[in-house]
Parts: structure tokens; sequence; C-alpha cells
């Protein structure tokens, strides 16, 4: 019996007959045509590289192939309607707020109402709401649009949005009367990420447009900044900055260039910016940038660290981690910037700052301790105090309006649903009311966060959700999530939501904060980037470990998982310890390094893992390229990847050559299972639904390797 088709028989063994069984069409066996690259002086042998030829004729039917073969199984579990019936009611009862902005007089927010299956951009002014944006109007029975980014007029008289057909994020720009919610007639293409920013009259905007070719390497290259005047064709819109436009402003190709302006100043800031968290700073008269005469001062390079800044009439503040891990924020001038003798106005402390708006009444400044967030003010006499947060949990946003005191804040626990709150000028914060509450009991679950110790004796912190009264026998149901990359406080509280339907089964759920993400500031991300890389499964592993210890769980019923760059923790830990997991979820995974030159979001990477082109790039980006480093024979545990046709930042073919390889490699006669939405992308655009129907599959995966149901 094949591999694949030995798999199938085993996963349905709890729930099909063998006639039934017999219907499970078969995974395709890949077609191997070995490729041999030479990196100083090393052969990589890649058996699958026509995959990354989306034209090729054996692409699409392998993928189709793949899908209907886990279908088959996926469908067939015993658990998987149960689950889908409680995810639906779960996710259906929820009302998630994604984004809120004040602007004059009107308030704008994002938000997924309850039962809706995308998000949708409502304003409120005079005590009612309305729909702005609403991108279900436009979906067709085989395709949906989402909402991508949006940004409002200063006061709030217009609105610039852009729209991206089935999670490609490929978004088109386009303009609203807000007063009227007429759409004007100009659209603008290739403004993914555009980071509008208008003018203080609300007259026109500054926006970053994409130059490449969609779906190829050069994609995210040489990015421009244009303005746009409203009711003007775009066509003629001039271009302010680009790659070699500008000798006295030298950049590389990865980097792209915003300009932003503030109601309150007649500077304007030029920012460049590539995977890093921190930027390139320029400044310049405001006037000379709309005239296309700018002579940009710099105020800071990479080297600088600059992760953050506010500009408020000739007061320029920069959050920067240079010398100082966790963040400080100094002050110095926009018309004559000098960083070296800027004053420092907010000393580093135990809290890592993550970012700092403006209101009337000061600064205010996000903040994480250990992946908990936190909030602080630098008012306008200068002194910093703590605003006391109602729980643990994550701030997902802070938002404020320079002529207006206070605040906005999107706020979330484990098991406090997300919700958007006011800070009034006294430090009190209220919950606006805006999100209604879900009629979910909580009760019956409990959160606890844990510590494991690595092996080099750092401390893991990891957060677990389950049922109380769980007996720690080793018998229960496990699933770890992990990330670890770019800085990111990945696995910050989250309102457990659909989870939930998993944790009803007796699951433990929990993540893991490993090194590489941001929750200790940047030596956490730096002891998890590049050669460091190893300490992000390691720590994942650890956390494994530790949680078998104690008795929560065992190898039997231990599950990890992860998304996007998730999907390097994921591939590394399940090779170097097979035996310590039942079952690996990889989501849109990253697991072929190695060959990011071969798709659109790669490039502009290699700050964060190396560049091939460099003996020691090339060493770190062998180190985590699961793909390539799975071994034959070897008894691996159960795998399900998942991918998006239209992923723009993870190109399917990472996910496809990992199942392929392990499908061919695996000696455990456990399935791998290779899951394809062909419809969707990273999952950013996802509807309500598709997440549903993707977390039904998970979990039912999940359960049918580890508890025997």
């Amino acid at each position: 019996m094949k591999p694949v088709l030995r798999a199938a028989a085993l996963i349905l063994a709890a729930a099909a007959t063998p006639a039934f069984a017999a219907d499970i069409p078969a995974a395709p066996v890949a077609r191997v045509a070995p490729v041999t690259d030479t990196y100083f002086g090393e052969a990589i042998v890649d058996r699958y590289r026509w995959m990354e030829n989306d034209k090729d004729p054996d692409w699409l039917p392998f993928l189709k192939q793949q899908n209907a073969h886990t279908r088959a199984i996926l469908d067939t579990l015993p658990k998987r309607d149960e689950l889908l019936k409680r995810i639906q009611q779960l996710s259906g009862d929820i009302a998630a707020p994604a984004r809120v902005q004040k602007a004059g007089a009107r308030l704008f927010y994002q938000q997924r109402p309850a039962g809706s299956n995308n998000f949708k951009l409502f304003v409120r002014e005079g005590g009612k709401d309305r729909v702005l944006v609403d991108p279900t109007t436009l979906d067709t029975k085989t395709s949906h649009v989402s909402l991508d980014w949006w940004q409002p007029s200063p006061d709030g008289s217009k609105l610039v949005y852009g729209l991206s057909k089935d999670g490609s994020e490929d978004s088109v720009l386009h303009i609203m009367d807000v007063r009227s919610g007429a759409v004007l007639k100009e659209r603008i293409a290739n403004t993914e990420g555009a980071q509008p920013s208008w003018l203080a009259d609300s007259s026109g905007f500054f926006y970053n447009q994409l130059t490449g070719k969609v779906a190829t390497p050069e994609r995210y290259l040489d990015a421009q900044v244009r303005f746009h005047k409203v009711g003007t064709d775009a066509g003629k819109d001039p271009i302010l900055m680009k790659h070699g436009l500008d000798k006295a402003v030298q950049y590389e190709k990865i980097q792209a260039p915003y300009i932003g302006v503030t109601p309150h100043s007649d500077s304007a800031v030029l920012v460049l910016a590539d995977v890093r968290k921190e930027h390139r700073i320029f400044t310049a008269p405001l006037k000379e940038v709309l005239r296309g005469k700018a002579q940009w001062k710099e105020v800071a390079g990479f080297a600088d660290e600059v992760i953050g800044l506010d500009l408020h009439g000739d007061d320029l503040y920069l959050l920067t981690t240079k010398d100082h891990p966790r963040g400080r924020v100094l002050h110095t001038s926009a018309k004559a910037p000098a960083l070296a003798g800027a004053q420092e106005v907010v000393k580093e402390s135990a809290l890592v700052l993550q970012d700092l708006v403006r209101a009337k009444d000061g600064l205010y400044l996000r903040a994480m301790d250990g992946g908990l967030g936190r909030l602080q003010r630098l008012g306008n006499d200068g002194k910093v105090s703590d605003i006391a947060l109602p729980f643990d949990g994550t701030l997902g946003a802070v938002e404020a309006d320079a002529d207006a005191p206070g605040a906005l804040v999107i706020l979330s626990g484990w098991l406090q649903p997300t919700g958007i709150w006011s800070v009034s000028a006294d430090g009190k914060l209220a919950d606006t009311g805006i999100t209604p509450k879900p009629s979910i009991d909580v009760s019956a679950y409990t959160t606890e966060r844990r510590f494991a110790t690595a092996k080099d004796g750092t401390q893991i912190p990891y957060s677990v959700i389950y049922k109380k009264g769980i007996k720690l026998d080793g018998k229960n149901p496990a699933f770890i999530s992990a990330y670890g990359s770019y800085g990111a406080a990945a696995y910050s509280p989250a309102f457990a939501g659909r989870t939930l339907a998993l944790v009803d089964q007796g699951a433990i759920v929990g993540y893991a904060n490993v090194r590489g993400g941001g929750e200790f500031g940047r030596e956490w991300h730096r002891a998890g980037q590049l050669e460091n890389k190893p300490n992000t499964w390691r720590d994942l592993i650890a956390v494994c470990e530790d949680l078998q210890a104690k008795g929560y769980t065992s190898p039997a019923y231990q599950t990890i998982g992860g998304r996007s760059a998730g999907g390097i923790t994921m591939g590394r830990a399940l090779e170097e310890r097979p035996d310590l997991f039942a079952a690996v979820v990889s989501g849109v995974g990253w697991h072929n390094p190695l060959r990011y030159v071969a798709e659109q979001n790669g490039y502009g990477e290699e700050p964060e893992w190396g560049a091939i082109a460099d003996p020691a790039g090339f060493k770190a980006l062998k180190s985590i390229d699961s793909y390539q480093q799975v071994v034959d024979g070897t008894k691996y545990p159960a795998v399900l990847l998942t991918t998006g046709v239209t992923d723009p930042r993870v190109a399917p073919f990472h996910p496809a050559k990992m199942a392929a390889r392990l499908q061919a490699a695996t000696a455990s006669g456990k399935p791998v299972l290779l899951r394809v939405d062909f419809d969707a992308g990273h999952g950013m655009g996802s509807t309500r639904a598709q997440q549903d129907a993707e977390a039904a599959d998970t979990y039912a995966f999940i359960l049918s390797q580890t508890s025997g149901k």
C-alpha cells in the first residue's frame, strides 16, 4: 500500500467502514524533477522546483488532487460537523473590531458585525452609525472582496480606502465623499499597503504604489510615492520618491518610501521601510515636497533603530531602541533635526515601547510587558504616567486626535472579548459600546501564564486555556501555537473565540512566546533572528516538554501549530523532535526559504533571514529550511499544511513542496495532508466562513490524531 493510502486508511479507521474508505481519492504522487543549485561550494538538490511555476501544466491538477484527498478525509472525521457548528456559533456571536480613528467630528471604525461574513467600515456622527464600505455587497458565488486599509481625511470629510479580491491584498484605491457616501471616479491600482497621508485641507494625499508585476520576485521592489489631488487624473500623479530618483537619497530597491504629513506641521516626513522594525527618516518643508523640489534632511538611519515617530509643529518625537532595546523617546527639531543632541523625554524602562500617538493632552505610548499590553502617557508637562487597564490583555491599537484629549484603544484578553475603549484625559478607561458583547459564557474556562526553561536557562513565557477541572494525567489533547519572527508579539492575549470549540472537547489550547518575537524587546527578537533562529523552535520544544512534564499532556496527545513564518518553527521542531508530537499544523507556512528568490514577497525579507548571496546568509537560510531537511524513512507525526492560491506573502509552493516531500519520506504511516483554498490568500482577507471552515478542519484533524474520539 502506498504511504498516502495507508495514511488515509489509518485516519479513517475510527470514522468510516472499509467500504467507505475505498472512496477516498489517493493523494497524487508529485513529479520529481531534480534541480541542483550550488551555494559557496555546497550542492542543494530541489526535487520539486517545477512547483514554483504556477503555469506548469501539473501545478493546478496537483493542488486540486491533493485538496480532494484532504477534503475526503477531513469531511468524514467524526467531530468535524460538531466542531463546525460550534465554531459558527462562536464566530457568529462575536462582533470583531479591527481599527478605530477619530477625524473631525466623525468616528470611523472597522468591524465585522456579529453574523457578518466580512469586515465593514462604519462612521459614527451625531450619535448615529452608518455603513460606509461594505465589501460583501461586491461578492459573487465564486469570489469575495475584502477591505484592506482605509484612512479618513483630517476633517473627516473624505475617505481613501483599498479593496482587493479573494484575499490577494492586491488593493485598488477608492475615494469617498463621507457626507454623501458617494464614491468618486478615481481608481488607483497597485496600492497594497498604500499608507495614504492626507494634507491638512483634505484636498489630496500622498500614497505608496507598487511597480513590480504581481506574482513575480520584483513585485515589492522599486515602490514609489506619489501625490493625488482629489478630482484629478490619477495617471498624472507626480512621483515624489522612487529608487534612483533623488541622488541625495540613496537606498536599496527592497525599501519602500512613504511620505507622511500632519495637520499641525508645515514639514513632511519621508520614511524608508523594509521588513525591519526600524526605518530611515528624513524631513523637508511640505511646500517643497509638493513642488517636487524637496531637499530631504536625514534624521536617522537604520542603524539608529527608530521604530516610531510623531510630528507636531516643529517638534519631532522619535521612538528608538538604539542601545536601549526596550525603547526610549527622543525629541528634536523637524526643520533642523539633530539626533546626536536630541533630548530624552521618555527613559528606557522595564516596559517595551511599541508605538506613540499624539492627543491634545500629550503623547500616548503603547507598551508591552512580556506580551501583556500596557499604556502610558507623556503629558504636556513632560511627566510620564501609567494608565491602568481593566484587565491583562493586548492593546491591539491606540489611536488619538491631536485636537482632542484622550485616546481610543482596542483591548482584548484570552477570555475578555475584543472591544473599543475610550481613555479620558484623567486616565480612566470606559467601554465605548461600539462593539456589542457576545452572549458567550466563559465561566467554564480558565487561563494560566506559565514559564518553561530553555536549554540555555532562558525563561520562555506561554499561556494556556482549558476547561476548569481537567486532570493532569497526561491524556489531554494539547494544541500549542508559536511564531517568533520580525520582533512581533504574535500571540499576546486575544479572545479565544473559535478555539473554545476545541477546548470544549477537553483540549488545552496554548501559545508560546518564543524568541524571535518582541515580547521582551529588541534583544528577544535578535535572540531568535538570523543565526540565532534555532532558539525559536527549541523554545517551542521546551514549552511542550514543560507541559508534558507537568502532566497537562504527553507526546501521544501533543499538537503544535503556527502560521506564515511560524511554518519555520513548525517544520524545524517537527524535524528535530518528531517523537515529541502526535501532529503538526502549518498554516500558510514558509518551508523553503532558500527559494525566496522565486516569490514576490522574497527579497524584501533579507534583513530578517539573511541574503542568499552572502555566505552567512546562506547558512542561516539553510538552517531554517524545513523542506530541505526532511529525512527519508523518519517516523514523522501527522501533518496538516494549508495554503491559499492567491497568497501574496507565502507562495503556495512552500506548503506544496513540503507536503510532497513529507508524503514521500515519512515512515510513520500517519497522514500528511495539504488543504487548499482556491479563493483565499494569506488569511488577511479571508471571510468568516472561510476561517470557520479552516478552524473546523484543523480541530477535527487534531482530535483525530490525539484523542481517539
